[in-house]
């Protein structure tokens, strides 16, 4: 198994599939067509936030990454002193927010990780200095990231309410849970996840959610992820990948073939748990799915509110 990161590199890398200036990645697997097919997928009007709220509660645990600060700067208290002097009895409410952009639901984008020195597409990790990413930067992808979106929720198929820390979920569990489901996952999807890890952390208060060990999809996924061409994977864990980390001597070598090399967009910290409740009741697990980032220009990763419509 030590091998085996570098074995999955060579095999699985997507570098000049879209071309030597390519900073899209898996997300050219979302064409109009494939727009076109999620929006029939629309049949109720019914939509669900897949977004954790972005505020103090939050799981981050301080440090690089730490809960957003939201403060006000005007107020209506200031309109009621008189402070604000607005004519005709105008007043004002603004806010500010103070937050990494991975603290809550978010996006990596393609420049969010290195290996030897290179990013995706073979781009030096020199392109992203103090004043941002030059290359793969989160705001190429603003007008993407609309596609099909599935459920996988491992979980459920388990027939468990959470998997336990440092579970990693195999391709037998992905093609377990899609066939409970009655769903195939195709090429420019957006697989969502479920292995219940959120919903058990905030009923402890977090605990060790933010980096600790937790259930996540196993290196052996890889291949699996890569011959279904899938847009994009994410989960409602804080770092997708199973944790402690599978190979010695490595740190997030999921993370390291998957983003790199494949050019897969990646998503953390989702809030799956009402959309699974809302499929198991209508056996539909599959929808439209709509998670555009903040188009941040420069930005290694971003905030959303992905949203399933049915």
């Amino acid at each position: 198994m030590p091998d085996l990161l570098d074995e999955y590199i060579q095999r699985y890398s997507n570098w000049g599939r879209w071309g030597p200036d390519d900073q899209l990645g898996c997300v050219n697997y979302i064409t109009p067509d494939k727009v076109l097919q999620a929006a029939s997928l629309v049949r109720q009007g019914k939509i669900i936030s897949l977004a954790l709220p972005y505020d103090s509660q939050g799981p981050q645990k301080g440090g690089r990454r730490f809960n957003p600060i939201r403060t006000m700067v005007l107020t209506g208290t200031d309109h009621l002193s008189g402070a604000q002097s607005y004519p005709r009895g105008m007043g004002v409410a603004d806010d500010i927010v103070i937050m990494p952009l991975q603290a809550g639901t978010q996006w990596d984008s393609l420049a969010h990780i290195f290996h030897r020195g290179r990013m995706w597409n073979g781009y030096s990790a020199a392109e992203v200095t103090a004043a941002g990413a030059q290359r793969n930067a989160i705001h190429n992808l603003r007008d993407r990231i609309v596609t099909r979106g599935v459920l996988l929720d491992v979980a459920r198929y388990k027939g468990v309410d959470h998997l336990e820390a440092g579970y990693a979920i195999t391709p037998d569990d992905l093609d377990g849970a899609a066939r409970a489901e009655g769903v195939t996952v195709e090429e420019g999807d957006i697989v969502l996840v479920r292995t219940g890890w959120m919903a058990h952390c905030r009923s402890l208060g977090w605990g060790d959610y933010a980096g600790g060990d937790a259930p996540g999809l196993g290196l052996e996924t890889i291949p699996w992820l890569h011959e279904r061409r899938i847009a994009g994977v994410a989960t409602d864990t804080w770092g997708v990948e199973v944790r402690p980390n599978q190979l010695p001597d490595s740190f997030q070598p999921w993370h390291i073939v998957a983003i790199v090399y494949m050019g897969l967009l990646v998503g953390e910290i989702f809030a799956l748990d009402e959309l699974a409740a809302d499929c198991v009741a209508d056996g539909v697990y599959e929808f439209m799915f709509v998670g555009p980032p903040l188009p941040f220009t420069g930005a290694v990763g971003s905030p959303l509110n992905p949203l399933a419509i049915k």
